[in-house]
């Protein structure tokens, strides 16, 4: 349990962070090599600082920004929609009934328009934690609501300045983040409960910065005031060792997608990043030699008489170096280039280009796109195996992001928005769903050739009726294709406004199948009537004759 105090609070953070030393050392040296911009773990950086000038190639560089600019565009393209919110467990989805997929569907939109608000800075915040997943493995957002503007609010946050524990189910359940806001910005934010020597500050030093800690803990590990909510989100003055705010909240606030872990640390680490240091400053230092070489092979070293020279070389274009006129020729050259063996400059040159290849293979590149086909005219077997070649390699890269990343920072806000009103009134929500927990699908390269392998079997499985009828014509029977047909367009993600519901469905066949008797049974009696009347113009004929 944890103490109410703030200074017993600080000091569990402050273990947490000085056990998490080490991990910024080794983060300060990946970002020195791939994210130089974020290279500011273990120093500090002055504005209009090159950050760069110790890189002799910018190719690690250029891999993770290709790395992490691909997340986002392929698990959560803007310009399409990237998650549909389902209610209860992924076997239940298909018996939700019509009525209560209308209104996920809903909710799902008005989900999306609220985290694409210009205010809720949701897009630039995935930006930045794209590359801080791509380069460290994990990634620190923040999701809450705007006390000034009303709308949702995303915040990316350095790794260096927060640090967490797990509990003994291995969930982080005890965050701290470190915060230095200016005095002016703090007394603003908690104007009625900010220290007194804080505000005595202000005026003569508004912009001086305070270091603030931000804590959220499970409300059942906190004894100080109790909450109803499942969590504790406190603000505490570090320095004066204050508690600012002390309230409870419905959501864990920050989601921290790990991209791989290790047993025993609770802190994610990049199987890219981490493969690829080695050939990172290989290749530094590979390019830093052949940039020597070149720059020797382009400019070579002079040798000369240095009696018969008189004053300085002047090797570069246009120069004029004087030479003794007494000087005889016949001894040699007065001046003239060293000789020099380049054979090893395309050797290097291959070896670089391999480096660089290994460093693309490092960051998934290479598994980023469909495998290549080998014909024009393929089987729909051939078709499936593509696909499922391209889901064993894609699997290691998007499965974390889905899990801990897109479907733990969508969990957020749709509970912060139901909790807020974003969805309308709680009766509205269908009684078949209320109360249930909600899930997230997403579409991803990935999720999309899961699901659309669902249409992929269909036509097979059409394929395979149709041998097996023009053998056994009852063999039509074995598939209800109106089920087939449903889960086949739910799976290639139909929006259900475009589906009928099974009972609308059923009551368009009951009706159809009326009219069809009625109009057999008028047929009937028009038949009978017309029988009656042949059978009348007979016995007339036979009374006449």
């Amino acid at each position: 349990m944890l103490h109410t105090d703030a200074r017993s609070i600080v000091s569990r953070g402050d273990r947490l962070f000085s056990q998490k030393s080490p991990l910024d050392s080794r983060n300060q040296d990946i970002a020195d090599h791939f994210y130089p911009e974020r290279a500011d773990f273990t120093v500090t950086r002055s504005l209009g600082e090159d950050w760069a000038d110790h890189l002799t190639t910018g190719y690690p560089s250029m891999v993770r920004r290709d790395l992490g600019n691909s997340l986002g565009s392929m698990l959560r393209p803007k310009g399409q929609p990237w998650f549909h919110v389902k209610a209860g467990r992924e076997d239940e989805n298909d018996q939700i009934d019509h009525e209560a997929r209308k209104w996920l569907e809903s909710a799902t939109n008005a989900q999306r328009r609220a985290m694409y608000d210009r205010k809720s800075l949701f897009t630039r915040a995935t930006k930045e934690a794209d590359h801080d997943f791509a380069a460290f493995g994990g990634a620190v957002i923040t999701t809450e609501l705007n006390r000034r503007d009303n709308t949702l609010l995303y915040r990316c946050w350095h790794l260096r300045d927060t640090a967490w524990a797990e509990d003994s189910y291995g969930q982080i359940g005890e965050i701290h983040r470190n915060w230095k806001p200016t005095i002016e910005e703090l007394c603003q934010s908690f104007p009625s409960t900010v220290h007194a020597k804080v505000t005595e500050r202000r005026e003569k030093e508004p912009h001086e910065k305070v270091l603030v800690r931000h804590c959220v803990i499970r409300a059942d590990q906190y004894t100080g005031t109790k909450f109803r909510q499942p969590w504790v989100s406190l603000f505490i003055d570090c320095e004066n060792q204050s508690i600012l705010e002390e309230r409870g909240s419905w959501t864990q606030i920050y989601t921290i997608p790990r991209w791989a872990t290790i047993s025993g640390s609770q802190y994610a680490y990049s199987p890219a990043s981490l493969i690829a240091l080695p050939d990172a400053r290989l290749l530094q230092a590979m390019t830093l030699s052949l940039l020597d070489a070149g720059e020797r092979a382009a400019n070579p070293p002079m040798v000369g008489v240095a009696e018969a020279i008189r004053g300085d070389l002047n090797v570069y274009a246009g120069g004029f170096t004087a030479v003794d006129a007494e000087y005889d020729e016949r001894l040699g050259e007065v001046l003239r280039p060293l000789s020099q063996d380049k054979s090893g400059l395309s050797f290097g040159m291959d070896l670089s280009e391999r480096t660089a290849k290994m460093l693309r293979e490092a960051f998934y590149l290479n598994t980023l796109s469909m495998p290549p086909a080998e014909g024009r005219d393929m089987t729909a077997y051939e078709v499936g195996q593509r696909v499922q070649e391209y889901i064993r390699n894609a699997l290691p890269l998007f499965e974390p992001m889905e899990n801990d990343y897109n479907a733990t920072l969508c969990d957020i806000t749709f509970d912060t928005m139901l909790k807020a009103g974003g969805f309308g009134p709680p009766d509205n929500i269908p009684a078949s769903i209320r109360g249930q927990e909600t899930t997230f699908a997403f579409e991803s390269p990935l999720a999309q050739m899961i699901e659309r392998q669902k249409g992929q079997k269909f036509l097979e499985a059409k394929a395979m009726i149709a041998e097996a009828t023009a053998i056994d014509p009852a063999a039509v029977q074995i598939m209800d294709f109106k089920a087939t047909l449903r889960d086949v367009l739910n799976g290639i993600g139909a929006p259900a406004k475009w589906l009928r519901s099974p009972e609308d469905v059923k009551a368009a066949e009951d009706a159809q199948a009326a009219q069809a008797q009625a109009a057999q049974l008028l047929g009937t009696m028009q038949q009978g009537a017309d029988v009656a009347e042949t059978l009348g113009r007979a016995s007339q004929s036979l009374g006449v004759m």
